[in-house]
């Protein structure tokens, strides 16, 4: 019955490609048309094995990158589900700078749908959004990564909490900073309200865009100094 309701109310407001507005088919993509669907740039192996970050070549296995030799990250593993341009970018900023809550939803199903390389979300116990400060909560009106795991706890029947992890420093946006100014900016600005919520768990962490990872870092170190088992980053995109 449902997928009935759902097939007529497509004819009637037809659904809309979210980036180019191109009215899909019932049967199409969900909330890409094939043509943008294409056009992203999915994160497949090789990439290093533990911070996700993609390589230029197009064949090999899997390793270590220079950076994560040199500094091994906090986190146990990071992975993103696609690139930071084209399709997925305009996406992206629709849902989190023009407030497309819906969009989000649908990204977030996307995340939980995706295959990574070397990482199962189905082997960790506890999902956690990177938390919004107060004060940047209120001007957007709703967090991106609570809306993105959100929709992979459904999907994976999977325990969330957004409560334990909270940003109690108002940070300047990391946009405008460099890699170093990143890490500095964010050190020392979360924190855990109860570590008995998250000891010996393996948390997945999720934010919407791995640039550096600074704040994925300093949210695993928190989370690992409170008692968590494991901590892995899950992004949507990854900017490289």
């Amino acid at each position: 019955m449902k997928r009935i309701f759902t097939a007529l109310a497509e004819v009637i407001f037809p659904t809309g490609c979210m980036t180019c507005g191109t009215v899909l088919d019932y049967q199409a993509i969900p909330v890409f048309c094939a043509d943008c669907f294409s056009k992203i740039k999915f994160i497949r192996s090789p990439l290093c094995s533990c911070c996700g970050m993609p390589f230029e070549a197009t064949a090999g296995s899997d390793h270590l990158c220079g950076d994560c030799i040199d500094a091994v990250p906090v986190f146990t593993v990071a992975r993103s589900a696609g690139h930071y341009e084209s399709v997925l970018l305009d996406a992206i900023h629709l849902f989190k700078y023009r407030g497309k809550t819906a969009v989000g939803k649908s990204l977030g199903k996307l995340m939980a749908e995706f295959s990574y390389p070397g990482f199962s979300i189905a082997d960790y116990s506890l999902i956690i959004p990177v938390p919004l400060h107060v004060k940047r909560l209120r001007e957007r009106g709703f967090n991106q990564s609570l809306i993105l795991a959100r929709e992979i706890a459904r999907s994976f029947s999977m325990p969330l909490d957004f409560m334990t992890l909270k940003k109690h420093v108002h940070t300047d946006p990391q946009v405008s900073l460099g890699k170093k100014e990143r890490g500095k900016n964010v050190r020392g600005a979360f924190m855990v309200k109860r570590g008995d919520r998250i000891h010996d768990e393996k948390i997945i962490l999720v934010d919407d865009v791995y640039t550096t990872g600074s704040t994925l870092k300093e949210c695993a170190r928190v989370l690992k100094n409170h008692g968590a088992r494991q901590v892995a980053a899950l992004t949507l995109a990854r900017a490289v």
